[in-house]
């Protein structure tokens, strides 16, 4: 049981931190009305999205292959087989922001490959999480003193502490195609990408014991 006045607060802090890393989806896609014909494409196809990858190490950070899917197109009536359908698709994560844009529009310019992206977010373990909990505290700690002050008391003692914080939501990105890079002067195109910062808060709930307020 605790002995004397208690004051409970909850501390918050906001951050707005740079994004530490990119994600985007890079898919193939075949259609044939052969099935060894699809598989064979999207085997090709994806092949030549590994050599473009493997040529932009190290700003890739890791790749993942995603579903793998072929299957039949039929007619309204009946299961006649009419055309084979096939994708498969990879999730890229990058960490070197300068080479995003001309990667994505590297890939993008292979034939029938599809791009989703990026969407910006921070790492697990960022430090920013961390900073931003500690922000929290002190925000608590300083609460508890000034309603400690408004009575006349000080803060004594921590008595609880409870992590409330939601976690951080990855942000999607701003993207837009530079005026100057294709065109008529005959030059690749250029991506310019704008990393959108990601959001961070963390808050607390703490309880503190005071020393006796002076009332009156």
């Amino acid at each position: 049981m605790v002995d004397g006045p208690v004051v409970a607060v909850r501390g918050e802090a906001y951050r707005e931190v740079p994004p530490e890393l990119a994600r985007f989806t890079v898919t193939a896609t075949a259609r044939d009305r052969s099935r060894e014909a699809v598989l064979s494409r999207l085997a090709e196809r994806a092949a030549a999205v590994r050599v473009l990858l493997d040529a932009a190490e190290p700003a890739v950070d890791r790749r993942e292959t995603g579903d793998l899917r072929v299957w039949p197109q039929t007619r309204r009536s009946g299961e006649r087989v009419v055309a084979w359908h096939g994708s498969v698709g990879t999730t890229v994560t990058v960490t070197d922001f300068t080479a995003l844009g001309e990667l994505m529009l590297r890939l993008a310019d292979q034939d029938q490959v599809e791009i989703a992206g990026p969407w910006w977010s921070l790492r697990p373990d960022s430090p920013a999480h961390r900073d931003a909990r500690h922000a929290a505290i002190a925000d608590a700690l300083a609460r508890a003193r000034e309603y400690a002050e408004a009575l006349g008391a000080r803060v004594t003692a921590l008595l609880e502490l409870a992590d409330t914080g939601p976690a951080p939501q990855p942000m999607f990105a701003r993207a837009a195609f530079a005026g100057g890079g294709g065109g008529e002067s005959g030059g690749p195109p250029e991506l310019d990408l704008d990393p959108q910062p990601q959001s961070v808060h963390a808050a607390v709930e703490a309880r503190f014991t005071i020393s006796e307020p002076v009332l009156g």
